[in-house]
């Protein structure tokens, strides 16, 4: 879609202010500041009739004027900047800050993003002092699911493979997001989905998920319990599927054993969206035959508030509380208490204070300069170098000409990856490129598409409102609601089937006319939308993509068409979040790429910028192309019409560097043999067309780390549904990989000196100081992530290695620097096969290096040092 209209949409979502009311008079000890959360919380349930609880229960809470309870929608998104509520700083994809290894500027980056929070519900506040949709001071975020596999499509939305990385990534952004007053909250921070969640996505609903004891301990549940534990995160987010027989969102065993008792948690609990009704649906889980029994089982179970969806009208259960209070299935006190969960932490972020607290923070703190720096940063901390034969990168001196080429070179898509804000000057590579070498020629030309032929928007001259062509442009209606019915609202006529919405939720719009085609062939045809859409050309419907949720796929229609014909089109739009762009666009017969081969012909540099984008890798999508299923991905393998261009560019035999942007691990194994220079970008954010350029350039050395093994093959794992981890990532998978986790190469180079231990047999505590120097001897300054791995040798149930500590450092040439690590009883531990954590005794091997041990042919050999300890003592640790 065209960046202006982008901008067009986010000019005018952010531009609209609510002004604040005076809050209504709060009876009781609501609002009385002397009293702890918890009493406050008591009080103001005492005071609710049944009816008014059960709709608190519902993430659409409604106000209760009586009592001076405002009205607060509790669903917000936040996985790297505030999404979906207009223009926002956007900061790269999850995965993408998973790859800088840096927990410190994680922490800065959720402490940035809960300012914008902050800023954004002062912004549109509503005039009893609550807030609306994606306007509230929840976070749904972090995502630490484990991405046990690489073709789930919501991968992108987590901290990668490891648990030990997960959890310190998710501590950091939730100290980052929650801040550091004991008292009051900045925003609240949700750990999700709880747990054992990573695809398919075609099957969420449905899906029963049976892991091994040793699994459920080993690897789905140590970044959760680190950031309950050790985080301290007030929110946790129970999953759409069952686990062991029971859905998630009803299962005593993860919310109330595990979470409650095992580890202490004492914030509230909230559904995924849909999936309290999933306990009962019929064509879900169906663990329950009515509505009432299900949310009787959820909330008994821990469940404290019920996210709705589109699938079941966005429903909150609120009568089938009642019905369930009401024929004995659940007692009132149990509603209670989760209620009081739900009130200490709208008390604990200040919201029912007679002064908001974080009063220095203003509607306007957002998408600042400094904002745009830290934004800036974070992507450049990401970028990893996967391969640099020759020296060919950092580019040398000033080319003349610089051929840009790829279906991600000019697109916001490949920036802002999923649940996204809008970016209000948002820098592609192209624009990166440009920017860095104002003086060079740049020729760009896309020469594909993602997973098929380019596509260009729809010129105004092919439109016309009548069937006589006698007027251009387009009769656009507009309607209240999302079903096209009714009479208009108002209608228009537009150049084209095109336009920003201005904020409107629940809306939709038909665009009606004439088309007539350049030339005869197979045209594509595609509404670029942030929500659903359907394109009919003459009498036939070529796409629909109409769906129930947020994030439309890619998914494009053919049709062949003859030059001069004229035909009756129709587009239909539908608007369910404040935020939409709307653009025709098509592929033209004949657009094959040869436009993209002559610029890299007559450049001194090609750049191809290919990958994914979150419109076909995603959450529960429809996209018709081989490799792709449902949001989720049957192939690694880099798109087929990306890798054709590739090669075609390859055969050019001009200097040529392949610019990866995507959210899951790509099997470029015919690019890794032929192409002298490749880099993962991720999905950068808004500024990560200066991150790519600035690297490329040299202007700073990379030093970003795989959070996730690039495979050769999905053929090389295990069937997605299988949820054992045997033979999945690197810490149990034994085959060649592509790129190893931990792998990213430099412009400079470190050296490992012999490390020391405090001590060489360590005790039932298992404790144990790790210290290593490290020098940077290259030419130049850079950053290292220094990482320690252990090893069992021998042991049953043990991981190949298992990252147990880590640092990213910066070192100036000529460098050194000591960096210390104190390993305890769990990092030296193992899981038996019943789940039980223990510290046993044994050698443990320890390697400290800027990657794995060992490497493979064409990586060069990993800098690091390896040692030894004995474990004499033995310990069962708590779970």
């Amino acid at each position: 879609m065209g960046k202006s209209l982008e901008l067009v949409l986010a000019l005018l979502l952010s531009s609209t202010v609510t002004p604040l009311a005076a809050a209504q008079p709060v009876p009781g000890t609501l609002g009385d500041t002397a009293a702890t959360p918890e009493v406050r919380a008591q009080d103001i349930v005492s005071r609710m009739t049944l009816e008014e609880k059960a709709a608190q229960l519902g993430h659409t809470a409604p106000a209760i004027p009586r009592l001076g309870v405002p009205e607060y929608n509790w669903w917000n998104e936040g996985l790297h900047g505030v999404a979906r509520a207009g223009i926002a700083t956007v900061f790269p994809q999850a995965i993408g800050m998973a790859a800088t290894w840096d927990t410190a500027l994680l922490a800065k980056v959720g402490n940035t993003v809960a300012t914008e929070f902050r800023a954004k519900f002062l912004e549109r506040r509503l005039p009893d002092g609550g807030s609306e949709f994606y306007r509230g001071l929840t976070v749904w975020s972090p995502n630490i699911n484990i991405f046990r596999d690489p073709r789930w499509g919501r991968g992108q939305e987590t901290y990668g493979e490891d648990p030990y990385l997960s959890g310190r990534l998710g501590i950091a952004y939730i100290a980052g997001l929650q801040g550091n007053d004991p008292r009051i909250f900045k925003v609240i921070a949700t750990s999700k989905h709880f747990a054992v969640h990573s695809g398919p996505e075609s099957n969420r609903h449905r899906e029963d998920v049976y892991p091994n004891p040793y699994d459920l301990e080993d690897t789905y549940l140590p970044a959760f319990r680190a950031t309950v534990t050790e985080g301290k995160v007030q929110s946790v987010m129970c999953v759409y599927n069952a686990v062991n027989g029971v859905p998630g969102c009803a299962s005593t065993m993860l919310m109330d054993d595990i979470l409650r008792k095992s580890w202490g948690f004492g914030g509230y609990v909230v559904s995924d969206c849909g999936a309290a009704a999933n306990i009962y649906r019929p064509d879900a889980l169906h663990y329950t035959k009515t509505a009432p029994e299900g949310v009787a089982v959820g909330i008994k179970a821990g469940m404290d508030l019920i996210c709705g969806d589109y699938r079941n009208k966005m429903t909150t259960d609120a009568d089938s509380i009642v019905t369930a209070v009401k024929t004995g299935l659940l007692p009132q006190a149990t509603v209670d208490r989760a209620l009081e969960r739900l009130f200490v932490a709208r008390v604990r972020l200040g919201l029912f204070d007679p002064k908001l607290p974080f009063a220095e923070i203003t509607a306007k703190d957002y998408d600042t300069p400094a904002h745009h720096a830290m934004s800036r940063k974070m992507a450049e901390e990401s970028m990893v170098l996967l391969k640099n034969d020759g020296g060919l990168l950092p580019i040398k001196g000033d080319p003349r000409t610089i051929a840009v080429i790829g279906p991600n070179a000019d697109s916001i898509d490949a920036l802002v990856g999923n649940y996204y804000g809008t970016p209000s000057k948002p820098v592609t590579v192209l624009d990166g490129i440009r920017a860095r070498y104002p003086k060079a020629k740049i020729v760009y030309a896309q020469g594909t598409g993602l997973i098929g032929p380019a596509e260009v928007p729809v010129p105004d001259a092919a439109l016309c409102v009548d069937a006589a062509c006698a007027t251009k442009g387009l009769k656009a209606e507009y309607f209240a609601g999302t079903d096209l019915a009714g009479p208009a609202t108002r209608t228009e006529t537009l150049p084209n089937a095109r336009l920003d919405w201005s904020g409107d939720r629940e809306t939709s719009a038909r665009w009606t006319g004439t088309l007539v085609a350049p030339t005869s062939g197979s045209y594509g045809f595609r509404f670029a939308s942030e929500n659903g859409y359907r394109v009919f050309v003459g009498d036939k419907l070529v796409v629909d993509e109409w769906g129930v949720g947020d994030a439309p796929s890619i998914l494009t229609g053919t049709i062949t068409l003859e030059k001069g014909r004229r035909y009756p089109i129709r587009v239909e739009g539908v608007q369910r979040g404040a935020r939409s762009s709307q653009q025709l666009v098509w592929s033209i017969p004949g657009a094959g790429g040869d436009d993209a081969v002559a610029a890299a012909k007559a450049a001194d540099l090609t750049i191809f910028v290919g990958g994914l984008s979150a419109r076909i890798e995603g959450e529960e999508m429809r996209v018709q192309a081989p490799g792709f299923a449902g949001g989720d991905r049957t192939s690694l393998d880099l798109p087929a019409p990306q890798q054709a261009l590739l090669d075609r560019l390859t055969a050019t035999g001009k200097p040529l560097v392949l610019v990866l942007m995507n959210g899951s691990a790509l099997a470029v194994n015919r690019a890794d043999k032929t192409v002298p220079a490749i880099v993962e970008a991720w999905y950068p954010g808004g500024e990560g067309g200066h991150a790519v350029a600035g690297m490329l350039a040299g202007d700073f050395s990379p030093a970003g780390r795989l959070p996730v093994t690039f495979y050769k093959s999905a053929d090389q794992l295990p069937a997605f549904t299988d949820y054992s981890m045997k033979g999945r990532t690197y810490r149990y998978f034994a085959g060649e990989t592509l790129y190893p986790f931990g792998h990213g190469l430099s412009y400079t180079r470190f050296a490992y000196a012999a490390p020391t231990l405090s001590t060489t047999r360590v005790g039932a505590d298992g404790k144990v100081n790790v210290s290593v120097t490290i020098s940077n001897v290259g030419a130049r300054d850079g950053d290292e992530v220094v990482q320690l791995y252990v090893a069992h040798p021998g042991a049953q149930n043990a991981p190949i290695r298992s990252l147990a500590r880590f640092e990213r450092v910066h070192l100036k040439k000529g460098e050194t620097r000591r960096v210390s690590f104190t390993l305890d009883a769990r990092a030296l531990s193992l899981v038996d096969a019943k789940g039980v954590r223990r510290l046993t005794p044994g050698t443990v091997k320890l390697w400290i290096g800027g990657g794995q041990p060992g490497g493979r042919g064409g990586l060069p050999s990993v800098a690091g040092v390896a040692t030894e300890l004995k474990v004499d003592g033995q310990a069962m640790l708590p779970r």
